[in-house]
């Protein structure tokens, strides 16, 4: 039999994993990027799309069994991980790993909280199963080795919804490589839907969360999966990925917590656009200019930068095109001073001063041999007094770096709960912070799910 390959060893890894092998770092981390998950998730279930999605869904299985959040919808378990993955990631506001360019949770906490309403489920399994999951999605996101072909976020993001799921249910090794090569089949993920700006960009998110949930029921059943799912010759990585190496990331297993390594996304846009948005938040903290001063900026970052938000600024984008458009993000922030939700709804993106402003932003391309760097960015703003004005951005704002102070993290969970779709109370959104805290001393997380339902 030859030797394991990176399915048999990220199989095991998340099977053997136990809560008392968690150092208490990545406990934390784990409950930071629940609370941040939920609230991102709160807030996205009020977005015009979300009603669609909804009412498509209810077809697809309604009944008692797993709560929309922030709704009194409920649907079957696999719909409501698609609906809840899509409302986590359709506003770009999602908790990410920067060096995978991924938002593992969004694929992964739907389909977790839509089990743990099925069955008792303690918060120390929950950690357990967020942290194999996240381990998983992000070693496969680590080890790629060209540019992106298809919505990792998306189809590696799967494959740690199933990891995370095959540890909450206690499946051992091989029922978890099974699991995978079922996973294998349903993977998907279009770079179109990115590149037109297109609501169908998060939807693959719920996609591959309802997926997941289906690759663990076969597995469960016996059906049989395949032995080589990841680098068989139609494997994920040579077909989806293309480049490839995970000696690296399959050696730090057990040792490399990679939920100690996700970032905040501290604005409703693009982790691509976060760079300028740092750069011209502290050129303009050092030199007081406003927006009518600018002549023009120009930001020259790394290949990825270019494909994932330098797009032309339109007179009146959709909101998935405006949050991924570097050019409308910097606009935002100059005539408003920050970026938040109610900039991307309603008249708000047809506004001509926005456009007028986007269009005196530049994106330049400065080549960079990891096809995965976001930095570093290099922005130069040139103000009709002719000052020109530079700024470097070598480590994101709210990554572990430069982490978001635990007060800035819960005002950004709370400006989210009042997004919700249907009114929700704000001491529940108290009693959530509570529960997450202490969350590994919960015997069943469906708590967790109770304020997130409205009375």
């Amino acid at each position: 039999m030859s030797p394991p390959d990176a399915a048999h060893r990220l199989a095991a890894h998340a099977a053997g994993l136990r809560f008392a092998d968690i150092p208490p770092e990545a406990v934390d981390k784990a409950k930071t990027f629940i609370l941040d998950t939920l609230g991102v998730g709160i807030a996205g279930g009020s977005v015009p799309e979300a009603a669609p999605l909804l009412a498509a869904a209810r077809g697809w299985g309604e009944g008692s069994a797993a709560r929309v959040w922030g709704s009194r919808a409920r649907l079957a378990p696999g719909a409501t991980a698609l609906v809840n993955g899509f409302q986590v990631h359709c506003q770009e506001f999602d908790n990410l790993h920067e060096g995978a360019v991924l938002h593992s949770m969004a694929t992964l906490l739907p389909v977790l909280l839509a089990e743990a309403e099925s069955r008792p489920v303690s918060g120390e399994d929950l950690i357990a199963a967020v942290v194999a999951g996240v381990d998983v999605a992000c070693s496969l996101g680590l080890a790629a080795r060209q540019g992106w072909r298809f919505f990792r976020p998306a189809t590696s993001g799967g494959f740690g919804a199933v990891a995370g799921l095959a540890r909450l249910r206690g499946y051992d090794a091989a029922r978890t490589l099974a699991a995978f090569g079922m996973q294998l089949g349903q993977a998907s993920g279009t770079m179109q839907a990115h590149t037109e700006g297109s609501p169908l960009l998060p939807l693959q998110i719920g996609f591959n969360a309802r997926a997941a949930m289906q690759s663990c029921d076969l597995a469960a059943a016996g059906f049989p999966g395949l032995d080589a799912p990841f680098e068989g010759r139609f494997g994920y990585l040579p077909l989806f990925e293309g480049a490839w190496d995970c000696t690296e990331v399959l050696d730090a297993l057990g040792r490399t917590w990679r939920v100690t390594e996700l970032s905040h996304k501290p604005f409703p846009s693009g982790r691509a656009t976060h760079g300028g948005v740092d750069a011209l938040m502290a050129l303009q903290a050092a030199h007081g200019f406003a927006a009518e001063e600018v002549e023009s900026i120009t930001i020259a970052a790394p290949p990825l930068i270019n494909q994932l938000v330098n797009r032309p600024a339109l007179p009146a984008p959709g909101a998935a095109y405006a949050r991924l458009c570097l050019p409308f993000v910097l606009a935002k922030l100059l005539q408003h001073g920050r970026i938040e939700l109610a900039q991307f709804r309603g008249a708000a993106l047809a506004d001509p001063v926005t456009y007028d402003l986007a269009r005196r932003v530049t994106v330049t391309r400065v080549d960079d041999p990891n096809p995965n760097a976001l930095l570093p960015q290099v922005m130069e703003v040139r103000l009709r007094d002719g000052r020109v004005l530079t700024h470097r951005v070598d480590q994101m704002l709210a990554s572990p770096a430069r982490p978001l102070p635990r007060e800035a993290h819960l005002s950004k969970f709370r400006a989210c709960w009042t997004y919700a779709a249907e009114p929700l109370d704000p001491a529940s959104a108290e009693a959530l912070i509570g529960l997450v805290d202490r969350l590994e001393t919960l015997p069943d997380v469906s708590a967790l799910l109770v304020p997130l339902t409205p009375a």
